[in-house]
C-alpha cells in the first residue's frame, strides 16, 4: 500500500508519515525538496503548482494528503491555493485516490469564533478566509458529483516541540525560554485554542485509515481548556521559575507594525482570533473513535 503526501517535511507531515509507517504503509514525500522521514520512504521532487508533477506522485496512491503551506500571503493564497487544489483533485480523480485535506478554521464565520463545530457555517469575511472556503468548494463539490472521496481534518492554532510557523511557540514559548517576556496580539484575557501538533498528525492519519471517517469533515483532537494568553504565561513562569509579565500589542501597535513587517500587515484581518473567545470543539472525534487530546500543560512541558 503507498500513500503520498503532498506538501512534505512539514510539521504535521513528518507525524502522518511516521504513523503510516508504523502501519507498513509506504509513504511518497512530495514538496519542492523533499526528506525521507522513514527509511522506506519515496521522495518525489516537485512544484504543486505543476500539474504533471502532481499527477505522477499521486499515480499509484491509495490515499493522498494535501498537507501544504505556502507563503503567508493573502496575494499569494488567491493566485496559487485554487491551483494547487485543482492540480491534487485532478489527480486524486485520474488515479482513483482518496483524499485528506488539512485544513485551518479561517473558513468558518467570525461571528461563531467562541463555539466552533463541524457544523458551524462557512461564512468568512478575511481574505485568506475567503481563499479556504474557495478550496473546499472545490473539494466538495467532486465529492458531491462522485468523482472524489475526501475528508477534510481541520485544526486549530497548532503548537509542539520543534514547532514552524506557531505564534504560541514563536511569540510565546521561544521568547520566555530566552530571556524575554511573552508577546501576544489584542486580548491577553480571552480564551483560544491550541490543537498539539503529534495529535493532530496522529489523527489525521488515524482517520484515513477508517472506512466511515469519509466524505466529512472532523475537527482533531483539542484541549478544551481554551487557555488565554494570560494563562499561558503563568504556567510557563511556573515551569521556568520566570516571573514574565505578558506583552500585549493592541490594535494601534499592530497598524503601525503593519506598516513594516509584512507578517503583521497580513494577520490584521485575522483580528477576531485573538480578540475574542476563540473556542474549537472536537468531541465529534471523541465520541466517534475515542481519540484523546493531549492536556494543555503536557503539550506545554512537552514544548519545552
Amino acid at each position: 500500500m503507498l500513500h503520498t503526501i503532498l506538501g512534505a517535511n512539514g510539521n504535521i507531515a513528518q507525524v502522518v508519515s511516521n504513523e503510516l509507517n508504523k502501519k507498513d504503509i509506504k509513504v511518497r514525500q512530495f514538496s519542492r525538496n523533499p526528506k525521507k522521514v522513514n527509511e522506506s520512504d519515496e521522495l518525489a521532487p516537485g512544484d504543486l503548482l505543476d500539474s504533471l508533477a502532481v499527477a505522477n506522485a499521486v499515480s499509484g496512491a491509495k490515499v493522498v494528503y494535501l498537507l501544504a503551506g505556502i507563503k503567508y500571503s493573502g496575494k499569494i493564497w488567491e493566485e496559487e491555493w485554487p491551483i494547487i487544489m485543482r492540480n491534487t483533485i485532478e489527480a486524486c480523480i485520474t488515479n482513483k485516490a482518496k483524499l485528506v485535506f488539512f485544513d485551518n478554521m479561517y473558513a468558518y464565520d467570525p461571528n461563531e469564533v467562541g463555539h466552533l463545530t463541524e457544523k458551524t457555517a462557512l461564512n468568512p469575511k478575511s481574505r485568506k478566509g475567503k481563499v479556504r472556503k474557495e478550496i473546499l468548494d472545490m473539494l466538495w463539490e467532486a465529492v458531491k458529483s462522485k468523482k472524489l472521496t475526501a475528508l477534510v481534518a481541520r485544526a486549530a492554532d497548532f503548537y509542539g516541540p520543534g514547532a514552524s510557523n506557531s505564534f504560541l511557540n514563536e511569540l510565546v514559548i521561544k521568547r520566555m525560554k530566552n530571556g524575554k517576556a511573552p508577546q501576544w496580539l489584542y486580548s491577553g484575557d480571552k480564551k483560544h485554542s491550541f490543537t498539539y501538533i503529534p495529535d493532530a498528525g496522529k489523527a489525521t492519519a488515524f482517520l484515513a485509515l477508517q472506512e466511515d471517517s469519509w466524505n466529512q469533515s472532523w475537527h482533531l483532537p483539542t484541549d478544551p481548556s481554551f487557555p488565554s494568553g494570560k494563562e499561558v504565561t503563568d504556567l510557563l513562569n511556573k515551569e521556568l521559575g520566570t516571573n514574565f509579565k505578558l506583552q500585549v500589542m493592541p490594535s494601534w501597535v499592530v497598524s503601525i507594525l503593519g506598516l513594516f513587517m509584512s507578517i503583521m500587515k497580513e494577520i490584521k484581518e485575522l483580528k477576531y482570533q485573538t480578540a475574542e473567545d476563540y473556542c474549537f470543539y472536537s468531541t465529534k472525534i471523541e465520541k466517534a473513535y475515542d481519540l484523546k487530546y493531549t492536556p494543555f500543560k503536557t503539550g506545554i512541558k512537552e514544548s519545552l
